[in-house]
């Protein structure tokens, strides 16, 4: 991921049910109008996903990165470099709600139409258990765009794609042992003829085939996955 343009971070609080959440917020030094929320990743809302909203913010985007997991634990912030800090990420994602989760981004995406230097549009794009959360947000929420990157689980939600209607993104990782080819078939199945949803299968990559510094990293397929991902967020928050 490389930023175009210098940008400025902070942590904000967003309004929820039930209390307050903390969020990363990336600022361009010139916004183009558009916010993105950055859904994150079993490991909470760790050094990775804080790049991933710097390169959006480098690219002209406001981009907030909100803690899904502050129900459970405040402000996790974990690495995929140790298995005891698997071990609780799992546990994280065993006991996090994805209802109530999906309740915190839209109250993430209606802060973002609020911030300064933004047009009022939002997307929402996610890894893995945010993957998964993205798809949610194309279905039960108001973004104006989803992107899912390597999404667990969405074979089992797919009666809810009626719903969509904004664009929506699917990163699939061909050999995904989180997604085995089953549950791929199963979304294509699901998914390749609405008219609102694209999917691309990446052959050969793995699941979090984009996480810098992970044993599955391939800059390539990040490369193209991110340009895919930039290219739909220029025309659906402009």
């Amino acid at each position: 991921m490389t930023q175009s343009e210098a940008v400025q971070s902070e942590t904000i609080s967003i309004a929820a049910e039930g209390g307050h959440f903390d969020a990363y917020l990336a600022r361009p030094s010139a916004p183009r109008g558009g916010a993105v929320i950055v859904i994150q990743e079993i490991f909470g809302v760790n050094e990775n996903i804080k790049q991933v909203a710097n390169w959006l913010a480098g690219q002209g985007y406001l981009a907030v990165a909100p803690d899904l997991f502050w129900r459970i634990e405040p402000n996790v912030a974990l690495t995929d470099q140790s298995e005891e800090e698997w071990q609780k990420a799992f546990a994280l994602m065993n006991a996090f709600d994805g209802d109530q989760g999906v309740k915190d981004i839209q109250a993430a995406i209606d802060h973002a139409r609020t911030l300064d230097g933004g047009n009022g549009k939002v997307g929402a794009l996610g890894f893995c258990l945010g993957g998964r959360m993205a798809y949610l947000a194309a279905t039960r929420s108001s973004a104006d765009a989803s992107i899912g990157y390597y999404g667990v689980g969405i074979q089992d939600i797919l009666d809810e794609a009626a719903n969509i209607t904004k664009p929506l993104i699917l990163h699939i990782a061909c050999e995904d042992d989180f997604v085995p080819a089953e549950a791929q078939a199963a979304i294509h199945a699901g998914l390749d003829d609405n008219p609102q949803v694209t999917l691309f299968d990446y052959a050969g990559q793995d699941h979090a085939f984009t996480r810098e510094g992970g044993m599955h990293y391939n800059a390539e397929a990040t490369a193209l996955a991110h340009q895919r991902s930039l290219d739909l967020l220029a025309t659906a928050l402009s």
